[in-house]
């Protein structure tokens, strides 16, 4: 059996050409502050792999997405080893925007940090009186440019969106741009409504599109994953302070209250990460992870 190489590596990604179709290998590596830990996380990779694939299923009807198959017996044999086995996915290939798609229904992280100084985030101007944590009247749409691996992606405004889309795809940079918007914001009501439902607040979250062939939007990349939203218990939520929650915040607390980390957790650490991994799988899809 041929050993196959990815064709391009994320910080958590593999992503590797089937020629028609892309296969997606997330692996059980961890970033935080836009660099890849020394820890792997065990399991990881199959949470987020599979947690895209649950809501892929349940957002079917807003937008259609990049997935065929969670199923290694639908790839090449390649694929079918064990380390590949519940953590990849077969992708239709998508001509990716250069756009993250940033929603905000609570106001927190950076987010806080930016009402605090000005009573704005990313330029929007929200009510006086927020209070950390607190749910925004609605959710907010806050777009950024995609950076290279080791840069951090910029926030930018919905009008610098629309000149930015515009550059790639002249006369369309409005059209997209609304899109991009309007799907993110619809997406985003639909999951956390569910979510809530199951216990979990999903307090912002970032989406990626892309266009098939024919030039229609199709959701790409992961889905409402813990390494791209913030999920809390909605049990105990309490605005006024920072929220408990179900992703990597365990793991960027103590890298920050230990500075002389060198990128390195320790296991007790990286245990209670991947337990909030699969209980936030648990809550959200009612099963465990095979």
């Amino acid at each position: 059996m041929q050993e196959l190489k990815p064709i391009k590596e994320g910080k958590v990604r593999e992503i590797y050409d089937n020629g028609d179709s892309l296969i997606m290998v997330a692996t059980d590596r961890i970033s935080c502050f836009d660099v890849i830990l020394n820890n792997e996380v065990t399991k990881k990779g199959t949470v987020l792999t599979q947690m895209s694939k649950f809501w892929f299923d349940l957002t079917e009807d807003i937008l259609p997405n990049h997935m065929i198959s969670v199923d290694v017996k639908d790839m090449p044999e390649y694929f079918r080893q064990e380390k590949f086995d519940g953590n990849s996915m077969m992708c239709r290939k998508l001509e990716m925007l250069p756009i993250e798609c940033i929603v905000r229904g609570y106001i927190t992280g950076s987010g806080w940090a930016s009402y605090q100084e000005n009573g704005k985030v990313c330029g929007i101007e929200l009510p006086e009186g927020l209070r950390e944590s607190d749910k925004l009247p609605e959710p907010i749409y806050t777009p950024s440019t995609k950076a290279e691996i080791g840069d951090h992606d910029e926030n930018i405004s919905f009008e610098q969106s629309v000149e930015h889309l515009e550059k790639y795809y002249p006369g369309k940079g409005k059209m997209y741009a609304e899109q991009l918007r309007d799907n993110t914001i619809a997406l985003y009501k639909k999951c956390a409504e569910y979510a809530l439902s199951k216990g979990i607040i999903i307090a912002d979250t970032k989406f990626e599109f892309g266009l098939d062939e024919n030039g229609n939007m199709v959701i790409g990349d992961e889905m409402l994953t813990p390494d791209s939203s913030r999920f809390w218990p909605a049990e105990g939520y309490e605005p006024g302070h920072g929220q408990p929650s179900f992703d990597k915040q365990f793991a960027r607390d103590w890298l920050k209250a230990n500075p002389d980390n060198d990128w390195t957790l320790p296991q007790e650490i990286v245990d209670k990460t991947i337990e909030k991994y699969l209980q936030s799988y648990e809550m959200l899809t009612g099963e465990k992870i095979k």
